[in-house]
Parts: structure tokens; sequence; C-alpha cells
């Protein structure tokens, strides 16, 4: 029997079925566990969950007392009620990217605790349990509706030792915005957003010096890492709900067109539709993230360095998918106006690629910071244009990050 009980009657020995409401509200990546810790208890209680589905027959029934909210026969049931209630409670409407960063950045940081519990938990050798990781994509996937490149943005400013989870994140949301660039269905991206999430699950059977070593590895440590694509492939076998598209993805993300990946030494039409995609999103993703060894490159530079890579490395269509998907300059791109300007693209345009919105701060004429302002190059009359590229690395502006995102230091 499941019950739909207020957290003031949850106690230890209950087994929790469902919370209900958003994944965001409650401090547990994943549901369908017996409640045996009291410090778990008190989280619950703490949070802003009010009511949660139990089941009766794999744990400890409320007391005579203290009447249900509700009950159930069945789990289609309990499902039913609370994709209703999920639905009604998104908010999946388009928004300015300087309206979705805040939210973004909780969304992040949620997104980092579970894919840190989950690396932990496939670590101990439990199950990958796929369905509560859908409801971490659905989050993600909402936000990238609202706008595609704030919560990509956010993601990119990850630590080193943030890498291996956040990559996780940011390579969800990546693969999300480019399967609906492709066009394809509602279906095929949610399975894409998990696979971008599970694709590198093997690194939690590598060992830790070798994943976070600060330098070159070494031959050695290199053929460790490359066994990762099949730990994961093996630990997602092991889980339940894990669709093919993950498994695929997981397995072949670092094959190459030309043949010269791994694990399989795949070829061209050997190679999927979703891993191509999932090698394109990890490589960008990759170079555009601090990692122990080297400093992430900028946005517009990492795409200009793949398109030279693009031949025998990625599926052209693909790739020219990604790159409309993110724009020309993606969002924190620090780019030159021809008027000798300095800023840094805050949005792109639905008309141009080549011309975004960027919030110019620096004149190289006077080679003095200027008071920032927002321009929209695709505006019709706009007498300025981007000229080129420049590096951050060259300028180290200290507010960077800041001054595209509106957000203050590392904003999750």
């Amino acid at each position: 029997m499941l019950k739909r009980i207020s957290v003031a009657h949850l106690r230890p020995g209950m087994h929790i079925k469902e919370f209900c409401g958003s994944w965001m509200e409650h401090p547990f990546w994943r549901s369908g566990f017996v409640l045996d810790d009291p410090e778990d208890l008190r989280r619950i209680r703490e949070s802003s969950i009010k009511e949660i589905w139990i089941d009766c027959d794999k744990g400890l029934d409320i007391a005579p007392d203290e009447p249900a909210v509700s009950e159930a026969e069945s789990e289609a049931q309990v499902d039913a009620d609370l994709q209703a209630a999920a639905v009604q409670a998104r908010a999946v409407e388009r928004v300015p990217a300087a309206a979705e960063f805040a939210r973004a950045a909780k969304i992040c940081a949620q997104s980092k605790r579970a894919v840190v519990s989950m690396f932990q938990e496939a670590r101990m050798g439990k199950a990958v349990d796929a369905a509560s990781a859908q409801r971490l994509v659905e989050e993600i996937s909402d936000s990238v509706t609202r706008n595609p490149g704030a919560l990509i943005s956010l993601a990119r400013l990850k630590t080193a030792d943030d890498y291996t989870y956040m990559h996780s994140v940011a390579v969800c949301a990546l693969m999300v915005a480019l399967a609906r660039q492709l066009g394809l269905s509602d279906a095929e991206t949610r399975s894409a957003g998990i696979a971008g999430l599970l694709h590198d699950l093997g690194k939690a059977a590598m060992p830790m010096d070798v994943l976070n070593k600060p330098g070159k590895l070494t031959d050695e440590e290199f053929a460790i890492i490359k066994r990762h694509p099949e730990e994961g492939h093996r630990m997602l076998l092991g889980g339940s709900g894990v669709n093919e598209m993950a498994l695929d993805v997981c397995l072949h993300h670092h094959e190459k067109t030309d043949g010269s990946g791994y694990p399989k030494g795949l070829k061209d039409a050997e190679i999927s539709l979703h891993a191509k995609m999932g090698a394109v999103c990890d490589v960008y993703d990759a170079i555009t993230s601090n990692r122990p060894y080297k400093a992430g490159w900028d946005p517009a530079e990492s795409l200009r360095r793949m398109a030279e890579w693009a031949n025998g490395h990625f599926d052209p269509a693909v790739f020219q998918a990604f790159v409309k998907s993110l724009g020309i300059y993606p969002i924190g791109s620090l780019v030159r106006l021809a008027s000798g300007r300095i800023g840094v693209v805050v949005e792109q345009s639905e008309k141009s690629l080549l011309a975004p919105r960027v919030k110019i701060f620096f004149s190289t004429r006077a080679n003095a910071r200027i008071p920032p302002e927002v321009i929209d190059l695709s505006r019709p009359g706009c007498p300025d244009k981007i000229a080129g590229r420049e590096d951050p690395a060259k300028w180290k502006f200290p507010d960077l990050d800041e001054l595209w995102s509106g957000l203050p230091g590392r904003p999750w």
C-alpha cells in the first residue's frame, strides 16, 4: 500500500517512495529508500517538502491516529499524481539569459551534489537508478528551454576539483541543446540528457590519484583512464531503467570519425548519431573548463580550435549544429569590437550568429575601463561589429565572469 503523508508523520523505518514537490526542493538526488538516518529525517523536515509518498509494504506504516493525505494501490497512480503536479509547477517559457542565471546557478549547485552522490554510490557498487536521474535531467532541460546559454555558461565555471562532477552536468545541458538544434523528438532529447549526465560514470571506477593528477598523464596512466567508457558501460548495464542511448554514448563518446578514437576504434558510419553528439559535447566542455593540468580556453577560441579538428574528429553536420546551438561567440566569450572597445558576450541573437548582445566595459584606445553598457549588435543600424576574439589570459580582467553572469564570484 502506498500512502501520501505529511512530513510531520515521517519517522525512521519508513520507505520513502517519492517526494511530493520539485526535485530542487529536497536534499536527496534519489527516492526509493528506507529512512534509517535521523540526520536525513532532520534534513527532510527542514526542506520545503511538505508531503511524501511511503510504501507500507517495504517499511513502517503511519500510526492509526495519523491519517494519510491519500492512498494509492499502484505505482502508476503515484506517478500520475506526481507528474500532474510537476507539469503544473514547471515554468518553461523563454526568458533572457539575465533572468535565468540565478535559477540556473541553483540548479548547478543541486546537480553537483546529486552527481557527487551518484558517483559515490557507483564507487560502492550500488546500481544506477536512471529514473531518479531523470528528475535531475528535467530540471536541467527546463533551464535550457528557458534560455539555452545560461546554465551551459555557468556550468563552465567549475574548479579543477569540481571537474568530474560538473562535467556530467554540463554535458547533459549541452546534449539537450544540441538535440533540440538537430530537431530530435522530445523523447530522444530527454534520453540525450540522461546520456550526457551518465556518459562519464566509469570515472567512478578510476583511481583518484590518476583522475585528479595535476600534471600530464604517463602512458600507463592514460591507458587506465581509457578504460572508463567500458567501466561505465558495465555499471549502467547493472542498473535499472537505463536506455540504449545512454549505454551507447557512455561506451562510444571517445570514438572519432577517422577511427583513431577508443575503445573500439570505430569509424564514421559505425558511430551512432548520439555518440557523435556526445563526442562534441564532451570535448567542448573539457577544453573550456579549468582542469588539474591546464586552464580552460575561452568559449569562442574553443569552437575555433574544434573547427580545426573537425575533419577526422567530429561529424561535420553534428559539429555545425553544435555551433548553432551555442553561437559562434558563446556567452562568456571576450571580444574586441571594430570601435576598439572590448566586451563580453551576454546573449545570443536570433537574427545572426555573428551579432550577439555584448556588454562593453573597456576601451583599448584609452586603455581604461569604461561604464558597462550592453549593446545588441544585431539591431538594425548598429554601427559596431565584432572584429575578433580576445584572450582573457592576456587581459586578466578579475571580474570577467561576473560581468556576463551578473552573479558575484563563482555563483554555485
